[in-house]
């Protein structure tokens, strides 16, 4: 039964305080902590985190540890505080990580061969929902309040639409607006009924078992969104980044692709690209999450 996704107003308290772990990872130089954010379910992501994280430590030869952040605010101030070396992100939050603490992009996720993907607003099929107008009044789960597919890119879409002009407007078009905390979390939430519509990735359906699959469509796409990166904080060893770099290219190695699926399931990496990150900067800047 998924839970009630957490409402707008609750989610942006003591965003960069709440970490999903039973201790903060000292740093000591001698070893690497990853921030990893829930947009799967947090229980299954902390299984993965131990397996990938045991195959970093035995290819690099120094110990790497992992934590679930509680969203992507609280995995920059991770990166800000030094709790966390590395984090894996979407393009906004990289964005506004770099501009606030100067962090570095190491490495894109490729998915069906290019390192881009779209935001979409999926419903249930048998909803009766056909167009983003026939989201007013209703209610809608997006996944995190600084995430690109889950968030900002979808409302753009509302706004190209015509239906509002900027984020302010989006409470009284919807009749209610919530933060999930996740692609997984908004998604279950818009299956099980508890929202009429959900924002996600373009590959957020398939965190749904297949006979959910079947009961959701989506009914508008964002333009191409670069991947999910790999980033991390100012100050980092650079023969320590590039190591990690190093290694977790070598997981497209088909002996290595297994293990993608412990990494939130990529078709691959490749080194990140700062350009490619213009139009995020630009749309982020658009909606006042940029000066």
């Amino acid at each position: 039964m998924p839970c009630l996704p957490v409402p707008r107003r609750s989610v942006l308290i003591g965003l960069g305080a709440s970490l999903i772990s039973d201790r903060v990872l000292a740093q000591d130089g001698a070893g690497l902590t990853l921030a990893f954010i829930p947009q799967e379910n947090p229980d299954k992501l902390l299984g993965d985190i131990e397996t990938i994280t045991a195959w970093l430590s035995e290819r690099m030869g120094i110990p790497v540890e992992g934590f679930v952040t509680f969203d992507h605010a609280a995995a920059v101030e991770a990166l800000r505080n030094g709790d966390a070396d590395i984090s894996f992100m979407g393009a906004l939050p990289f964005v506004l990580a770099e501009s606030e603490i100067g962090a570095e992009p190491l490495l894109s996720e490729v998915y069906r061969g290019r390192p881009t993907y779209r935001g979409r607003v999926f419903v249930r099929r048998d909803s009766g929902i056909a167009t983003l107008a026939d989201l007013r009044g209703r209610s809608i789960a997006f996944a995190d309040p600084i995430s690109e597919s889950g968030y900002l890119f979808p409302l753009d879409e509302f706004v190209q639409a015509g239906l509002i002009t900027d984020a302010g407007e989006a409470e009284s078009f919807f009749g209610e607006v919530f933060f999930a905390g996740g692609y997984q979390q908004a998604m279950q939430a818009m299956v099980g009924g508890l929202v009429d519509a959900a924002a996600a990735s373009q590959y957020a359906d398939l965190l749904l078992t297949p006979n959910q699959q079947a009961e959701v469509i989506w009914i508008a796409e964002s333009e191409p969104i670069p991947s999910h990166v790999v980033i991390a904080r100012p100050g980092l060893d650079p023969a320590i980044k590039e190591r990690f770099t190093e290694t977790m290219l070598a997981l497209n190695e088909p002996e290595n692709r297994a293990l993608l699926a412990y990494v939130y399931g990529p078709d691959g990496y490749t080194p990140a690209d700062a350009a490619a990150f213009d139009g995020v900067r630009e749309i982020a800047r658009r909606y006042g999450f940029l000066s």
